[in-house]
């Protein structure tokens, strides 16, 4: 004999819409929290001098090197081989110690030239030596 009668469990369910709710929230926060990446880190609010004039660092003549992918070296726009542009340099350091050079080298230019033209440049004696590396194309 059987008095109470035993009532069938139901199997577990999940609310399925619950979790699309937590799942949005952590959507929109992640979303939210990515975009202030691309803010900078640290803001510089540079010093600038009013006895500062223009064009003081660059008293005397300006040299540019210009190293292609191929073909020869250039001095500004003139083309010039190795030794040129150590003579060349020699004879402005002679006249303007303080001679300052800056070297265009193409992305594709070979590293074993652009070696070659730094130890030009230190044989020369010129110690304000810049340089800047990319696609570059002699005027």
């Amino acid at each position: 004999m059987q008095f109470t009668t035993r009532k069938r469990r139901q199997t577990p369910t999940v609310i399925i819409v619950s979790l699309i709710d937590v799942l949005i929230v952590v959507l929109i926060f992640l979303m939210v929290s990515t975009t202030f990446k691309k803010q900078p880190a640290l803001k510089l609010a540079l010093a600038q001098s009013s006895q500062a004039k223009a064009g003081a660092s660059t008293q005397g003549k300006h040299f540019i090197v210009t190293i292609p992918k191929s073909g020869p070296l250039y001095i500004d726009t003139d083309p010039v081989t190795m030794e040129t542009l150590q003579k060349r340099l020699a004879e402005a350091v002679k006249v303007n110690p303080d001679l300052s050079l800056t070297i265009n080298a193409d992305t594709d230019a070979p590293w074993g030239l652009v070696v070659k033209v730094r130890d030009a440049i230190a044989k020369a004696g010129v110690q304000n030596v810049s340089a800047s590396v990319k696609s570059v194309k002699p005027e």
